[in-house]
């Protein structure tokens, strides 16, 4: 009888290595999975093991029920991660993954468990900005029409209504968690923190970048990527290539 795999079932795709010296948890964007970050392995040092994040009520997961609350995934996944927590680790998070990944660090603390070496949140503001959309309650007609916007979802993938069916009570999740979220004031994280953004990204303009800095006590540093926002999926080789840099230099120094 083969034992539970650890982490399980957050982490999808993972490959396991014993001679890594970090992990990198990587958390998806509304309505994204675990596939996102499928690959990421190939682009990154052999030192680094990535641990692709697969969210409830979607891809292997698709039976467990969606969850709409920030402060519910976070304590659900820090829990179910607490395995993999065992080695020096960086969280990457872009958009509504850029908020759960700050949350996770400072739930991490309020345990008493091992802190990140760096947090890469990317495609969003900083935390204490607050949203000022209502997506996850548009009729159906307006909320596709807003994803166009996104350029996140494939057209092919908007015009297939049964996929649409399946797609949008994710979507509509993941958008609640993003829109309900209300930021509690605590101390800056003792981490390292990097924001970036997509040059032509009109939800999250520099500025609001800018904003993480308070958010660490360690580190920061802000960078700026051609596209828009969803820069990670159009123009991956340039972010593969400062991730490679980044979490090489994290390695380096265990």
């Amino acid at each position: 009888m083969h034992s539970p795999r650890a982490g399980a079932p957050w982490a999808a795709f993972h490959r396991p290595s014993p001679h890594a010296r970090l992990r990198l948890f990587c958390f998806p964007f509304a309505g994204g999975s675990a596939l996102v970050y499928r690959e990421w392995h190939r682009h990154l040092p052999e030192r680094v093991e990535v641990v692709p994040i697969e969210l409830p009520g979607r891809a292997s997961r698709f039976r467990e029920p969606l969850m709409r609350q920030a402060d519910q995934v976070v304590a659900a996944a820090g829990a179910g991660l607490a395995p993999l927590f065992d080695r020096p680790f960086a969280l990457f998070g872009h958009s509504m993954g850029a908020l759960l990944v700050f949350e996770l660090a400072r739930w991490l603390r309020r345990q008493g468990l091992p802190a990140p070496l760096q947090i890469f949140a990317s495609g969003r503001q900083a935390p204490d900005i607050a949203e000022h959309k209502d997506l996850h309650a548009l009729p159906d007609d307006d909320l596709l029409a807003r994803l166009r916007e996104f350029n996140g979802t494939p057209e092919e993938v908007l015009k297939h209504p049964e996929l649409m069916q399946m797609m949008l009570p994710v979507l509509r999740a993941d958008f609640e968690v993003n829109e309900t979220y209300r930021y509690c004031a605590e101390p800056p994280l003792a981490s390292s923190l990097s924001a970036w953004g997509g040059l032509a990204d009109p939800e999250v303009p520099r500025e609001e970048l800018e904003a993480w800095r308070v958010h660490t006590s360690a580190g920061f540093d802000l960078r700026m990527f051609a596209g828009d926002h969803f820069f990670l999926l159009h123009h991956p080789p340039d972010l593969m290539r400062v991730l490679a840099t980044e979490t090489e230099r994290l390695a380096a120094g265990l």
